[in-house]
């Protein structure tokens, strides 16, 4: 788990290129399932939806993981709006992204097709993903949702919309932990992100994937398998016996390391 300091020399426009990070879509799963996560192997999530996230940071080594200005003030009330989608969508959105308010001293104001909101979110296709705290781009959307629809189970809602909304929150990917150590398989890792659906470069799965944020740069706690931000890691793609699966809910570090950003 990690926060994000202060840097300004890493601010950039929106102009320059985005940095986008996978997370693959889960097989759906009951209600009842949240509090577990389900481990999956490589071939069992071959040719799944992925989303993605977006930085306003370019790079592949040691990033400098954004600014402390991604951080919103203590206590503040953040204007949230919902651009499209069903009814019953939205209430969804707002129902999993409320979950943060329990442990940050942080509100959501949700409203409807406001402009002037700091957090914009878009139920377009073509993949879900968020800019990662307040520094967002001045138009646009800020945080998309490309896959749901009224067969969503509430596992992968869970799963999207808290993982989303904590980079809102200025958190960044658990597997890029300063201190992670993954004994990837990088020739299997190029190999499956090379192939459909993702379609990826090395270059790219060097961004995504293997890059790790300085611990100089950085605020974190430890490294944490079961965080909310942690990629689901197949046994496949990892020398050994290491993986991590699907993270649906808070893990106990999330919460206590989101009261220790956002202090009540």
């Amino acid at each position: 788990m990690k926060f994000l300091k202060l840097n300004k020399t890493l601010i950039a426009t929106f102009a320059l290129a985005t940095v986008l990070y996978s997370c693959k879509k889960e097989k759906p799963t009951e209600t009842a399932d949240l509090q577990k996560p389900e481990a999956m192997s490589a071939s069992q999530i071959s040719g799944i939806k992925i989303c993605t996230e977006r930085s306003l940071e370019d790079g592949t080594t040691p990033r400098g993981a954004v600014i402390t200005s991604t951080k919103w003030p203590n206590g503040s009330t953040i204007k949230v709006s919902l651009n499209g989608g069903t009814a019953a969508i939205r209430a969804k959105v707002i129902q999993f992204a409320k979950t943060w308010e329990t442990y940050a001293n942080i509100k959501f104001n949700f409203v409807t097709n406001d402009n002037t909101a700091k957090i914009r979110v878009t139920f377009n296709s073509g993949g879900s993903w968020s800019y990662i705290g307040k520094s967002t781009p001045s138009s646009g959307a800020t945080m998309n949702y490309g896959w749901f629809d009224s067969s969503t189970p509430d596992s992968e809602y869970s799963r999207v919309v808290i993982h989303e909304f904590g980079h809102a929150l200025g958190m960044i990917h658990e597997h890029q932990h300063p201190l992670v150590s993954i004994p990837w398989d990088k020739p299997a890792v190029y190999a499956y992100y090379a192939a459909p659906p993702n379609n990826w470069s090395q270059a790219d799965v060097d961004n995504n994937l293997f890059a790790k944020y300085s611990t100089t740069q950085t605020n974190f706690s430890a490294y944490d398998k079961a965080s909310i931000m942690h990629y689901a890691v197949p046994n496949e793609l990892t020398i050994g016996d290491f993986e991590v699966g699907w993270n649906t809910v808070l893990s106990p570090t999330d919460k206590s390391f989101i009261a220790s950003v956002y202090p009540f």
